[in-house]
């Protein structure tokens, strides 16, 4: 430092440094920023008056979100992304929505500046793609910006369009451009390829940042005492969350812990009933066929209740002594009676098995009285797929000669619980993301995306398959009516880096598709949705 001065060096030629790209955070990115904002618009483009910190503070800093190329410690590039309004450009041009594609959640790119020896294109490529995936994020889906007129045919290439007259004085003109993220996703794949889509599918889900650095750490030897201590502590938070008193955790999906259900009622050596609304009630009748249960099948439309009172009578008629059904209906996203499942159970004294894969996470459950009930880690739970759980209160023996070891749950039981290998990564991120639910807080976001989706779908005139209050709200599934096609629209919203479930033999069949609320954190990344949805039913 001389006085207050800094003196800069210039950072590496790009090609010999690694740039990445990041949000800053930092004071020393602040402050790097701060000096580039400086060298460009007052030294090179004399925008702004000189000053001795040789340092420019964006009158908007507050507002403004700083995304940065850095190479090493070095911010060698920046560009600012503000929402709020009015923009700088409605200031000298009047309301710029005139000007726009309509149904828009727009955005304004402020202070773009790259070192020079970095301004190949890369880094501005770099910048715009990060703008474009943080935007997305945020619920926007086109920017602004005044671009300089040397720099016209760089924004051109990257998808800008012009609108409006030039701005800015004699020695700095600006073109203000707009730049609709679905375009530039098309015309630079490469740029987003390492980030990720925003995906509404109902598995895998969006993970929190936790739950990543979770499972990122090293394996812990699964007969270690850290491990188990680890391993007490999650499946204590599981219990609470179901409302059980044990639970044994499988290394495998959801399907295993249905195998492993289906292995515990082949012991009963009695028929049982099974309901089934959908893709999944129809799949606890494959378990059953497989492993050859004597079993009456009570299927109801999809989309529809259960019929309990041919439940109830199957019960009777066939003396069965168990009785099984999904909780949450993903295909079709119908949220099935617990309690009434519960009543007539009690009532007719047989064991009730429930499939609460999609439940558990998505709504409060009470399991107390549940012979057997399966869950999983990937869905509503917003963990890493690959763990799955059998949860009951009564004791369970194991089963050496009649059951294959790895679904015995009494072997696990035997065992405490680890017979054989685990992994703690999955562990450790499903333990990370279970510390959500020590409030109600993921119960109440699910219903205030639900609140938010639904309304959205049937403005554009898609009616949710099933409605309120027979809905979960973890998934929404839309039957499409007036010649849409639902691998049309999942194509259409892949381009914009948008991914909803429509590939499964059970949606494609039927022309249905799925917005999983799964996951998420906030409501930004539907209002993107159901912007993009909204253009391609108005296009």
């Amino acid at each position: 430092m001389r006085g207050n001065v800094q003196v800069y060096n210039p950072p590496t030629v790009q090609g010999r440094a690694t740039v990445r790209f990041k949000i800053a955070d930092n004071p020393s990115e602040f402050d790097q920023i701060a000096g580039l904002l400086y060298r460009t618009f007052v030294e090179e483009i004399p925008q702004h008056s000189p000053n001795s910190s040789r340092r420019h503070v964006d009158r908007f800093h507050k507002q403004n979100i700083y995304l940065v190329a850095k190479a090493g410690d070095d911010v060698v590039g920046t560009i600012a992304v503000r929402g709020v309004r009015p923009f700088s450009l409605d200031q000298k041009l009047g309301s710029v929505d005139t000007f726009l594609p309509k149904g828009r959640r727009v955005c304004e790119l402020r202070l773009l500046a790259v070192e020079p020896a970095f301004r190949s294109g890369q880094v501005f490529r770099g910048l715009v793609g990060e703008v474009v995936r943080e935007g997305r994020s945020r619920g926007y889906d086109l920017a602004i910006i005044s671009g300089t007129t040397r720099q016209t045919k760089l924004y051109r290439h990257l998808g800008f369009e012009p609108f409006g007259p030039l701005v800015g004085g004699d020695d700095a003109r600006f073109q203000p451009m707009y730049l609709t993220f679905e375009k530039f996703l098309s015309a630079a794949p490469k740029v987003v390829s390492e980030g990720e889509p925003m995906s509404f599918l109902p598995g895998p889900v969006p993970l929190a940042q936790s739950v990543r650095d979770a499972f990122a750490k090293p394996p812990v030897y699964h007969r270690d005492a850290e491990f188990q201590l680890a391993f007490g502590r999650t499946k204590a938070r599981l219990c609470r969350l179901s409302g059980t008193g044990r639970v044994e955790i499988l290394v495998g999906t959801g399907t295993l812990a249905n195998d492993a259900v289906a292995a515990q009622l082949s012991l009963l050596e009695s028929p049982g009933v099974i309901l089934s609304n959908g893709e999944f009630g129809q799949r606890l009748i494959d378990h059953a066929r497989r492993h050859r249960l004597p079993h009456v099948a009570i299927e109801s439309p999809w989309g529809h209740a259960f019929d309990l009172a041919a439940a109830s009578e199957a019960v009777e008629r066939t003396r069965a002594t168990w009785m099984w059904a999904v909780v949450s209906e993903t295909s079709t996203g119908m949220l099935n009676d617990l309690a009434a499942l519960k009543a007539v159970a009690a009532r007719r004294r047989v064991k009730l098995c429930l499939d609460c894969v999609s439940a558990i996470g998505a709504v409060p459950l009470n399991l107390s009285g549940v012979y057997l009930a399966s869950g999983a880690s990937g869905k509503a739970l917003a963990s890493y797929p690959g763990l799955s759980f059998v949860f009951y209160d009564h004791e369970i023996a194991p089963q050496p000669e009649r059951l294959p070891r790895y679904i015995d749950i009494g072997y696990y039981a035997s065992k405490d619980g680890v017979p054989f290998t685990h992994s703690s990564n999955l562990l450790g991120a499903l333990d990370a993301a279970l510390e959500r639910f020590d409030t109600d807080e993921p119960f109440a976001k699910l219903n205030e995306f639900a609140s938010l989706v639904r309304p959205g779908l049937r403005r554009l005139g898609w009616e949710p398959l099933v409605e309120e209050p027979l809905a979960t709200p973890a998934v929404i599934t839309v039957a499409l009516t007036n010649g849409y096609r639902a691998k049309d629209i999942g194509a259409s919203l892949e381009k914009q880096g948008l991914v909803v479930a429509h590939h499964s033999e059970y949606l494609a069949s039927r022309n249905w598709f799925q917005v999983s609320l799964m996951g998420h954190r906030s409501a930004a990344p539907f209002e993107c949705l159901l912007a993009a949805l909204g253009r391609l039913v108005h296009h």
